[in-house]
């Protein structure tokens, strides 16, 4: 057996759920074992190789068509996605990789991305869309059609876990105590079938938001997930280094909670 799979010290976040280091550190090194990822896994939403055609079967989908505001996280598995928003004229809200400025979000507009001769492809990775993006705080944002968020594991059942930061989650928990996940807007990602481990593999939190829709380089799933949705933010499990590297958070908590 590969040493690296017992090795909960694998992975910058480890040590928040041990539970969840060991499936993250397996598919992790699975996926540089096999050539299934761009660089290198480890601590990281992975860069997999097939991203592209996973994106093209999520934008095959009703509800993708449908949507005209898509939120994405940052990460470059999830390129290809944005890329294809943008390029079907739909706006898309992504994240400040790792929240470390005093804005969350940034918007990249088609309609103005144009008007400023500004090629998408230039915006698709996070260091164009921070360059170019509108910068965006929660109150300023819309509600969102599609929200798409970076996974290392997930299951049939609608589990998943990011690279254990808990960036994600933060976020979507935020949206909701502010209202702007209306009532059947699709949680999605977009994985390596490597990436898809049994259900009793990932083990929910209260917390912790589950998938509607897992689309790999292979097949589309629909969970119908049994799992509850948090109704907000669990401000008892934000860890303090989140509280000290994020940092309009405890002013957000602040406007949340009063």
């Amino acid at each position: 057996m590969n040493e690296h799979l017992n090795n909960h010290e694998d992975g910058r976040w480890a040590g928040r759920d041990s539970r969840k280091d060991v499936v993250r550190n397996r598919v992790w090194h699975e996926l540089e074992e096999t050539g299934s990822v761009h660089g290198a896994a480890v601590s990281t939403i992975p860069n997999f190789i097939g991203s592209e055609k996973a994106a093209a079967l999520l934008s095959s989908l009703p509800f993708w068509k449908e949507a005209s505001l898509v939120k994405s996280n940052p990460d470059a598995g999830q390129a290809p996605v944005r890329l294809l928003a943008l390029q079907e004229g739909k706006r898309v809200y992504t994240p400040v990789p790792e929240l470390v400025a005093d804005y969350p979000f940034v918007e990249l507009d088609p309609v103005r991305l144009k008007k400023d001769g500004i090629a998408f492809e230039e915006v698709m990775y996070s260091q164009g869309a921070m360059k170019h993006g509108k910068p965006l705080q929660f109150e300023e944002m819309d509600p969102m059609d599609v929200l798409v968020v970076g996974c290392v594991a997930v299951t049939r059942a609608g589990g998943r876990t990011g690279k254990g930061a808990g960036f994600a989650d933060l976020e979507l928990g935020i949206f909701r105590e502010l209202g702007l996940i209306p009532n059947g807007a699709p949680l999605v990602t977009t994985v390596h079938p490597i990436q898809l481990v049994p259900n009793s593999d990932v083990v929910m939190a209260a917390h912790d938001s589950p998938l509607d829709w897992i689309i790999t380089t292979e097949e589309i799933l629909e969970t119908n997930t049994k799992y509850p949705r948090p109704k907000g933010v669990d401000w008892d499990s934000v860890q303090p280094d989140q509280f000290e590297n994020i940092p309009f958070l405890r002013e957000m908590m602040k406007r949340i909670t009063t």
